[in-house]
């Protein structure tokens, strides 16, 4: 996890009521919003790397963080251990991808659209996924989880994302399915779905309980 002060509600990645299933928190001390997001700050690597090892010491059965730019790290930190890493929502990107119909594309929501890009979209093999990128740059949103603001309005939160969600299907109506690049937005995703018209909407959430899902299979009836 990023080493910060905003509220992690219910939805949050960090937040423990966010899971079917228990979790355990390393936070990477000095992993600001800030270098994540606006600096790419490629000397973070190693301290992730040693917070991954840490915990599949600690007996965890996967590994997600707790921001969607982190993709940069992706193949770096899925070969540092033996349990599935997950850096970012943006890994279903590509499981979406053969399911677009002719001429759709991935609507992504993010942090900050400014900073996302090419070098975050190849480490999690998304570079040849049609896509359209939307951020919360300027709102109060992006100065809570970018700006590692202590005070979130959640209704203010909800209704910026509402704003950015309309924009993006208005503007591109060719888009599908939506991923929430943010670990901070799944507390927004039903409101999300429903600004785009009932589209799809993946984030970290839907990607952790798959994962997670087989890791811990269910038995079925006989019969």
């Amino acid at each position: 996890m990023l080493d910060t002060r905003f509220p992690r509600i219910p939805g949050d990645v960090g937040n423990e009521n966010s899971f079917s299933f228990p979790i355990r928190r390393h936070i990477v001390l000095g992993a600001s919003t800030r270098r994540v997001v606006l600096e790419n700050d490629s000397s973070l690597l190693e301290p992730f790397l040693a917070g991954a090892q840490e915990l599949e010491a600690q007996g965890v059965s996967a590994i997600t963080t707790s921001c969607g730019f982190l993709a940069v790290f992706q193949q770096e930190l899925a070969a540092a251990v033996s349990v599935p890493v997950f850096t970012s929502a943006l890994l279903q990107a590509a499981l979406l991808a053969p399911m677009l119909r002719k001429g759709e594309i991935v609507g992504i929501l993010t942090a900050d659209g400014r900073t996302l890009g090419e070098q975050h979209f190849s480490g999690v093999g998304i570079s040849h996924v049609p896509k359209i990128v939307y951020g919360m740059e300027g709102t109060s949103f992006g100065s809570v989880f970018v700006g590692d603001n202590p005070v979130l309005d959640r209704k203010t939160a909800e209704r910026e994302l509402i704003a950015v969600t309309k924009r993006m299907v208005s503007e591109h109506p060719e888009v599908g399915p939506i991923v929430l690049e943010c670990t901070n937005m799944p507390p927004y995703a039903r409101a999300v779905a429903e600004a785009a018209d009932g589209r799809s909407v993946y984030d970290i959430t839907t990607l952790a309980e798959t994962v997670m899902s087989s890791l811990n299979r269910r038995d079925f009836p006989a019969e």
